[in-house]
């Protein structure tokens, strides 16, 4: 039988390398997390972007 792990969204924004991709855990408020793999393309591109709307 698999192990049940708690489905929580606490915890910081994490990123970590997998393979060839990026994957990115966001938690959200109400519970949950959305996560979103990306390349290393994508992740310059968001890089870029999210810069933009901070400065």
């Amino acid at each position: 039988m698999a192990a049940m792990k708690p489905r929580t969204g606490d915890g910081p924004l994490e990123v970590t390398k997998e393979g060839r991709g990026l994957v990115m855990r966001v938690p959200l408020e109400g519970g949950g997390r959305l996560v979103v793999e990306l390349n290393a393309e994508e992740a310059k591109a968001l890089e870029v972007a999210l810069s933009g709307v901070t400065s």
